[in-house]
């Protein structure tokens, strides 16, 4: 296998992962979470969302999160951002990355934004300005690239088109969704193919979910095209509230077994990544679908 030395794991959980839980999580136990993650050798860490609190209730203590998190050198704080005014909480808040969003299917873009994808652009060229002139690094997610839970199948000419846009407005990074975790190894290297043609890999990420249990396939297929950034969350937490039956993000602590065992590099310490997983999964009440998770709670492994 041509396969990379080393990968960059973002670690999406305390916003991808916590966003969808319907049980109340306190914010001291989110800035808990967050400090034991940082200690793990993440170098980056989602950890949380501006998004009016009326639509993500669950992330409403995005300022209070962000301010009194112990930020550990080296580790890249970032926080989604949906428009202006959440752009002017966020660097409030002193984020470090702004992330931005919108989907690759118009369907799937009204129902997550409320506007087509064309009336959209004009909603997030000024957040992409305003952010890079603070010094901010942007990044942005396009949801819905293998499959919409309302258009169906999406033409790699969207995405395309979605993520030429994107660039355009300075954009550092771009993370390809598979929201509803509708996508195979032949469709990946395909999109991802078309992809690398037009944008250089190391400004694409790929951000998958297990909902078919593909994540780990799908990976796989990525890194032996050379795509070398992925976004996951800690024991397969969350999935996405504006697609129905779309749960299970690629749980961190299989994607890093998987990397370490084949031999590439993350700078994650997974024995305090798997610490992290059982108290996080405590907190929250219910068992996490990651496989680690799994044998953790029926004692097959140890932390």
């Amino acid at each position: 296998m041509n396969l990379p030395a080393g990968v960059t794991v973002k670690e999406v959980g305390p916003r991808d992962g916590l966003q969808n839980e319907e049980e109340h999580i306190s914010t001291i136990d989110k800035i808990e979470w967050i400090n034991q993650l940082s200690e793990t050798g993440l170098s980056y860490i989602e950890i949380t969302s501006f998004v009016h609190p009326k639509w993500i209730p669950q992330l409403g203590d995005a300022v209070d999160v962000a301010k009194q998190i112990n930020r550990k050198s080296g580790v890249t704080y970032a926080a989604l951002v949906p428009n202006e005014r959440g752009l002017e909480r966020a660097l409030e808040a002193d984020i470090d990355e702004v992330s931005i969003f919108m989907s690759a299917s118009e369907a799937h873009n009204q129902k997550n934004i409320n506007k087509s994808i064309r009336e959209t652009y004009p909603v997030l060229s000024p957040v992409v300005q305003t952010a890079k002139n603070e010094g901010k690094t942007v990044r942005a997610y396009v949801s819905t690239v293998f499959g919409c839970p309302y258009d169906g199948n999406v033409k790699v000419d969207q995405a395309l088109s979605v993520c030429e846009r994107l660039f355009e407005m300075g954009i550092d990074e771009c993370s390809i969704g598979d929201t509803i975790g509708v996508a195979n190894p032949l469709q990946v290297e395909r999109v991802l193919s078309s992809l690398g043609n037009h944008f250089p890999k190391e400004k694409l990420a790929l951000h998958f979910h297990n909902t078919r249990g593909t994540a780990l396939a799908n990976v796989l297929t990525a890194l032996q095209l050379g795509y070398t950034t992925f976004d996951s969350s800690l024991g397969g937490l969350g999935g996405c509230p504006y697609a129905k039956g779309a749960s299970g993000n690629l749980a961190t602590d299989d994607l890093l077994y998987m990397l370490e065992e084949m031999g590439i590099h993350t700078g994650i310490d997974h024995h305090k990544l798997l610490k992290s997983g059982e108290w996080i999964q405590n907190v929250v009440g219910k068992p996490l679908p990651s496989h680690h998770m799994q044998m953790l709670r029926s004692g097959g492994i140890h932390v």
